[in-house]
């Protein structure tokens, strides 16, 4: 396995001629050089993302969620709430620590801009999920959703999976554990999230934990950010790289995670909660990862899943529906923006 380059901190030998600019194994300066950029969809992403800027503490209702958690939520809700919120954190968690060690390789200062705001965008997510345990559960219970894991085999091997493949990479930075890597962290952006998020959806179009509900939309916003910005990295290795590129690897890792997301989100949502099933579960993370390998040019895993299920998360996101109107609930927004020179747009 060939090694994969690390950036240097200041390289005075380097060449910043976006002509030479490549998204890994390039010979930079280690300036941000940023008046003149290669990847277009990285300065258009950078307002997107800067403009979805959003602190926790500014959404309110939590302490409304607090007393629904209690009142309203039966046993089998509450105990998805925590187990999933758990899954929540651990993805966030290491997305905070593990985004930076991928920028680190990435020879393009437009991409490495946007990286570092995702590593932010996540320790924000991060916050979010501790204010909505100081608000709405219980202080006791609180212990036992971070380390929901401890007690829980199939959380466990979720965890792990994710965890080792990262590991694996940092360890043993090579072209394959690179790549495998950032596919990694394709499935956790683009899939993982969202059994998870549709839970929280389906609270939400019953009236139910609607501030939690509100946190997470802002939540999955950047996700799909995040989603956008790795798409677009794989498609870059492809075109720059393809000897590194593995299809096969892809579908491969893609497989084992629709599997482990079927079984996790049937342990911890099953048959008991009402708007999901068995069904729903199984075609949703299907028809899920035939989107997101469309957005990287390959064919679906399930040709025969052309529909998501759940018609209710469309409707959610529909500006134009009464029931929407919760996500549209004001959170201060400091967006700022400034005349950059070069090809960043506004």
């Amino acid at each position: 396995m060939s090694k994969i380059k690390r950036n240097k901190i200041f390289n005075p030998r380097g060449v910043d001629d976006i002509a030479k600019r490549t998204i890994i194994h390039g010979d930079t300066t280690g300036l941000f050089q940023l008046n003149d950029a290669k990847y277009s969809w990285a300065t258009s992403l950078y307002p997107v993302m800067i403009g979805n800027f959003w602190i926790p503490e500014k959404v309110s209702g939590l302490k409304d969620d607090a007393r629904m958690f209690h009142a309203d939520l039966s046993p089998d809700e509450q105990r998805a709430y925590k187990g999933i919120l758990s899954f929540l954190i651990f993805l966030d968690s290491i997305q905070t620590v593990n985004v930076p060690n991928f920028s680190d390789y990435v020879t393009s200062p437009e991409v490495n801009l946007i990286l570092s705001i995702q590593a932010y965008q996540e320790a924000i997510h991060s916050q979010s999920y501790a204010t909505i345990l100081e608000t709405v559960v219980d202080s006791k219970e609180r212990e036992e959703i971070y380390y929901f894991w401890r007690d829980d085999k199939v959380l466990l091997e979720r965890n792990e999976y994710i965890g080792k493949i990262y590991q694996n990479f940092i360890d043993n930075p090579t072209d394959e554990t690179f790549f495998k890597g950032i596919i990694g962290n394709y499935l956790l952006e683009s899939l993982y999230f969202y059994n998870g998020f549709a839970f929280f959806d389906t609270l939400v179009d019953k009236m139910k934990m609607l501030a939690t509900g509100r946190m997470i939309s802002y939540i999955r916003r950047d996700e799909l950010t995040h989603v956008t910005l790795f798409a677009n990295l794989i498609r870059e290795i492809k075109n720059e790289f393809p000897k590194i590129f593995n299809e096969k690897l892809i579908k491969e890792m893609f497989k084992t995670a629709v599997d482990q997301d079927i079984e996790w989100s049937l342990h911890i949502l099953g048959n008991k909660i009402p708007g999901i099933t068995k069904e729903t579960i199984t075609n949703y993370t299907k028809w899920l990862a035939n989107q997101r390998l469309e957005l990287i040019n390959i064919s679906p895993l399930y040709p025969d899943i052309i529909e998501n299920p759940y018609k209710h998360l469309e409707r959610l996101q529909d500006t134009n529906s009464d029931k929407s109107n919760f996500l549209e609930t004001t959170v201060i927004n400091y967006t700022q923006s400034s005349n950059l020179n070069g090809s960043w747009d506004f």
